[in-house]
């Protein structure tokens, strides 16, 4: 038999004792006021959470991968975050991956004692051909469940580098990772539901981890999403904001200089300001190793030293 009583997920909150008694206002109002301790948790773990944003960077550098591993809500997150990836930042869908006990299927249904099993983390792992050079996090409210616990296990065993959120102090699966990211929320409005202030307080973590590590690899310039795909209409009007936004000219010119960068927004604000030709622009750019940021200084300091 587990004890959960010395978890504070799973304990009473003294606040909600009547919970089944108040009116929706009242029930809305107490929700909101516990929120509030989610911002605060997250307050206090900030140096933790940037050194797993400047880890998961550095792996993601070598060609390495930000693996997601949780159960239940926990889970459901990281695939959420996972997903949300490709079209935010560009990636390929097998740069950041989220895993969930029992299998995609178990997103949209909970496949009964999956968070239980302590060989199923390793084999999901094993099928992404899991390597030292990936990030793996694990997630779970409780910092108990065994499915996340061994599957840190398995990926320090390879030696990959590791980290864990979770709502509770002194986890066993904090045990297991480099990185201990500890949101102490406290006990849930309604007992033991971690969907609510640890769900969001891990979602908020996850919200930090990929933007991060994204603006860290050059996926952003100023705060733009530089390297979105054209693959509906509104996607194509924002690019063309983007690069009129950070360029400075009009939208013919935009478009023309998009589809001279074959689709590429970064590689059309690189041209644009430099005043290169696109197959120029576009080999500072590769130096740069798709940074816009820092392909425009090169082409400053190249300028600047010819004058």
């Amino acid at each position: 038999m587990i004890d959960l009583s010395q978890m504070i997920t799973e304990q009473q909150n003294p606040k909600t004792l009547n919970l089944d008694q108040m009116t929706a206002l009242e029930m809305v109002t107490v929700i909101n006021q516990e929120d509030e301790q989610v911002i605060t948790a997250i307050r206090a773990i900030l140096p933790e959470i940037a050194r797993a944003v400047e880890a998961t960077t550095e792996c993601l550098k070598k060609g390495g991968r930000l693996i997601y591993l949780g159960a239940g809500t926990s889970g459901r997150l990281g695939v959420l975050d996972a997903v949300e990836c490709p079209p935010t930042f560009g990636t390929a869908p097998e740069m950041v991956v989220g895993l969930i006990a029992g299998g995609e299927g178990a997103f949209v249904k909970a496949v009964e004692g999956a968070e239980d099993s302590q060989t199923l983390a390793e084999k999901d792992l094993r099928q992404l051909s899991l390597n030292e050079k990936d990030m793996v996090i694990g997630l779970a409210a409780s910092g108990r469940t065994p499915y996340v616990i061994y599957g840190l296990k398995y990926a320090r065993h390879l030696g990959c580098k590791t980290a864990a959120i979770t709502c509770n102090h002194d986890s066993e699966m904090a045990k297991e990772a480099d990185i201990v990211m500890e949101a102490i929320v406290g006990p849930e409005v309604l007992t033991g539901s971690t969907r609510l202030k640890a769900g969001s307080a891990q979602k908020m973590i996850l919200n930090m981890i990929s933007t991060g590590s994204m603006v860290g690899i050059g996926k952003v310039y100023q705060n733009y999403m530089v390297d979105l795909k054209r693959s509906n209409e509104k996607l194509v009007t924002r690019s063309e904001n983007i690069i009129m936004a950070t360029t400075g000219c009009q939208r013919a010119e935009a478009k023309l200089a998009l589809d001279q960068a074959g689709g590429s927004v970064k590689l059309a604000i690189v041209r644009i300001i430099s005043d290169l030709p696109v197959e120029q622009a576009s080999d500072y750019l590769e130096q740069a190793e798709g940074n816009v940021r820092q392909a425009l200084k090169k082409i400053q300091a190249r300028k600047a030293a010819r004058d």
